[in-house]
């Protein structure tokens, strides 16, 4: 978690120059005790970070630091601020919300003033309603946890006819999810089919 605070500020003041500790508190939601002790660690790492004192005070970036991606067009821009406005619940189904967030405010962060001005008024110009939820299914993100850990899962594990997979993919699809099996990967198994899930500490693909 620090090191992707860290990181962000980086791109705090790369894009928006010199910024007080309490205005970087702020934008990330910690106290400004945190961010001068984040400051410290930046400086100790060997990045040349400037601390003014006083009332014009401030941190900035003491050398041209730059982490930007390329500037983007204007209808890539408005594209762009959809990709990063449209709510995700699939990313909230396997674990990713928080990670998410946090990957949207990063990637603003990167981009030249220019190109994030454009995607700010696309974010006004074009919104999106929440969409409607569905059940939270916790299988969802023990299997996508199996996915990334290479575990072998069991299907229906209490029902008297189980089947064993090796997931290795997840995909979203208007109906639910669906599952894919390395053993029988043209044969994905509906969200539905799933019974209850056994997740075993065995891995498949290790070897």
């Amino acid at each position: 978690m620090r090191a992707s605070r860290l990181l962000q500020i980086l791109l705090l003041l790369q894009n928006r120059g010199r910024m007080t500790s309490g205005a970087l508190a702020e934008e990330l939601e910690v106290a400004p005790r945190t961010i001068l002790r984040d400051v410290d660690a930046l400086t100790e790492a060997g990045l040349h970070i400037i601390v003014h004192q006083g009332n014009q005070g401030g941190i900035e970036l003491g050398f041209n630091y730059r982490t930007r991606l390329t500037g983007l067009a204007g209808d890539e821009a408005e594209a762009m601020a959809m990709i990063l406005t449209r709510p995700m619940p699939a990313l909230e189904a396997v674990g990713l919300k928080d990670a998410g967030a946090r990957a949207r405010s990063k990637m603003l962060e990167s981009f030249p003033d220019g190109v994030r001005e454009k995607i700010e008024t696309a974010r006004q110009q074009f919104q999106f309603q929440e969409e409607e939820k569905a059940a939270d299914d916790p299988r969802v993100a023990a299997i996508a946890q199996a996915i990334r850990r290479q575990q072998i899962v069991r299907l229906r594990a209490t029902s008297k006819a189980p089947r064993t997979i090796h997931p290795i993919r997840l995909v979203y699809s208007v109906d639910g999810w669906l599952v894919v099996d390395a053993q029988a990967p043209d044969d994905p198994i509906a969200q539905g089919d799933w019974g209850n899930v056994n997740i075993s500490a065995k891995r498949f693909g290790v070897g």
